[in-house]
């Protein structure tokens, strides 16, 4: 099927296309949970942001006195970043985070919100590891933040998925599976007084133990593993992680 070659991958697409709206649209996403467990982990940092977006969880960490720098693919939300009080204070990289290098090492590489699966192959994702790895001092920590695949969510390797209902905003996902390359294409309908807007995602996934044998490719081993940044036990019926990687020292 000629939707489910990886072609349609555009590292500055989903920028293009959400950055005027990202904050709006993120705001039901966790912010205290993961800064207080980010600035448990990384000490007094540094601290390096995969796909640092708009900063929001930048920002906040860099308010607790932890020095941040970033990765982004998009020059369009980094622009929003940019405008934000504190945002011209924190230094950002417009590049491929699987393989851009930042000036630096660090205590902790952060990679969150599903950001893993929009690297377009399971090559761009080990080059991924093995870039937070290179950016590490020894003893440091990578943490991933990433949903677990089900399929079985899927009919005919489709789905349509009404993700909120509010007087002021309706949002679908459409999907449509790959499993032969474990890709998916999404685009979310996003329904408001002010019209449709369309945002498109693409997403290459990976199951929990595919992204521990990355880490251990690249000099890494998995040392904690919880359901979400409360640290909720994972358990068989978890849809979501956040894995917590150590560099091996010695």
């Amino acid at each position: 099927m000629g939707e489910c070659v990886g072609e349609w991958f555009d590292a500055s697409a989903y920028g293009r296309a959400i950055a005027d709206i990202y904050d709006e649209t993120a705001q039901q996403l966790p912010v205290e949970p993961v800064i207080e467990t980010i600035s448990r982990l990384a000490g007094r940092g540094p601290v390096l942001e995969f796909g640092i977006g708009t900063g929001r969880l930048a920002l906040p960490l860099a308010a607790r006195g932890i020095p941040v720098a970033g990765v982004d693919g998009s020059p369009e939300m980094v622009k929003i970043l940019r405008a934000k009080p504190g945002g011209d204070n924190v230094p950002v990289t417009v590049g491929d985070f699987s393989e851009a290098r930042v000036e630096g090492v660090f205590s902790l590489v952060l990679l969150a919100v599903n950001t893993v699966f929009a690297l377009p192959s399971q090559d761009a994702q080990v080059r991924c590891f093995r870039n937070a790895a290179a950016h590490l001092r020894p003893g440091g920590r990578f943490v991933v933040e990433a949903w677990v695949p089900d399929p079985a969510a899927f009919r005919d390797r489709t789905s349509l998925r009404l993700l909120s209902v509010a007087e002021e905003e309706v949002v679908v996902e459409a999907a449509r599976l790959c499993p032969a390359e474990q890709l998916m294409h999404t685009t979310k309908l996003r329904m408001t007084a002010d019209g449709l807007r369309l945002l498109p995602a693409n997403h290459r996934y990976a199951w929990p133990c595919e992204l521990d044998l990355m880490a251990r490719l690249a000099g890494m081993e998995r040392e904690r593993r919880w359901a979400d940044w409360s640290g909720t036990p994972f358990t068989d019926d978890s849809r979501a992680h956040v894995s917590v990687y150590r560099v091996l020292e010695g």
